[in-house]
């Protein structure tokens, strides 16, 4: 019987043989030493492999040792091209999860007691919030509305426009009294906030008070790459932020209160 035959040498258990076929279907074999002197003979041996109508083959090296490779038509019709490479388990095993720094552990996001804010004398009822959250308003039900309920109950004052604004409010007054009176401004960074007005104005302000120290400023990325949002602000795409693709809203929030709870934050 006519055969392609690949001496792979030693190879390591956990190991995977590939097999690259062009033309036919055929019958791919991968076999120890003693199995393959048994298949060359024609008596019964045993093997990894079928009949294989696809290309690549992926075969598993059951354990350490010698093997062989033998690639026949037998029962089959036509003819085929094949190679063979392997490669390394090690190659196949995934690297350790990317576990970012928790928001707490970077001392830029941690005020110092000291710097705590005092309510602004244009804040009648002198409140102080912990959170102060921007973003457009299409972005309210898959995220800004489950993160300004998760951050509530987690025990912050969130300044929130459903929260605070009331028919008759003056929207730009009302803006300017919750960013001046927040210490942690979230911004909510997506497609539909890019060119918005009212959150262009909040971003200014957001900016300006995190540049002179007196906020700590945490966008949060959603359906946007960095691409994206280097083309909208590059000082922004470098800062720290998270991302709704790798983050859950829970998380996010989570985080937030976990810096804003801190001894020194407070």
């Amino acid at each position: 019987m006519n055969f392609t035959h690949y001496n792979l040498g030693h190879v390591e258990r956990g190991s995977v043989v590939v097999v690259t076929l062009s033309g036919s279907a055929a019958n791919v074999r991968l076999m120890d030493g003693s199995n393959f002197n048994s298949y060359k003979a024609g008596r019964r041996h045993s093997y990894v492999g079928g009949l294989a109508k696809r290309s690549p083959v992926r075969l598993p090296v059951p354990r350490s040792g010698t093997w062989h490779v033998a690639i026949d038509m037998q029962g089959l019709r036509g003819s085929v091209r094949s190679g063979v490479q392997v490669v390394p388990g090690a190659a196949l095993t995934p690297l350790p999860t990317i576990n970012e720094a928790p928001l707490r552990s970077v001392p830029t996001l941690v005020r110092d007691a000291d710097d705590d804010l005092a309510p602004p004398p244009e804040a009648p009822d002198g409140r102080v919030f912990d959170v102060f959250i921007s973003h457009a308003s299409e972005d309210k039900d898959e995220v800004v509305r489950p993160l300004a309920n998760a951050l509530r109950e987690a025990g912050l004052s969130v300044w929130y426009d459903e929260f605070e604004l009331r028919i008759g409010d003056s929207l730009r007054r009302k803006i300017d009294r919750g960013l001046g009176s927040s210490r942690f401004g979230v911004v909510v960074l997506s497609q539909a906030f890019f060119g918005k007005g009212w959150p262009e104005y909040e971003l200014d302000g957001l900016v300006t008070r995190a540049v002179s120290g007196e906020q700590i400023l945490l966008p949060i990325w959603h359906n946007v790459s960095k691409r994206e949002v280097i083309g909208y602000s590059a000082s922004l795409a470098d800062r720290l932020a998270r991302s709704t693709a790798t983050h859950t809203v829970e998380e996010i929030a989570a985080e937030i209160a976990d810096v804003v709870r801190l001894p020194n934050a407070a």
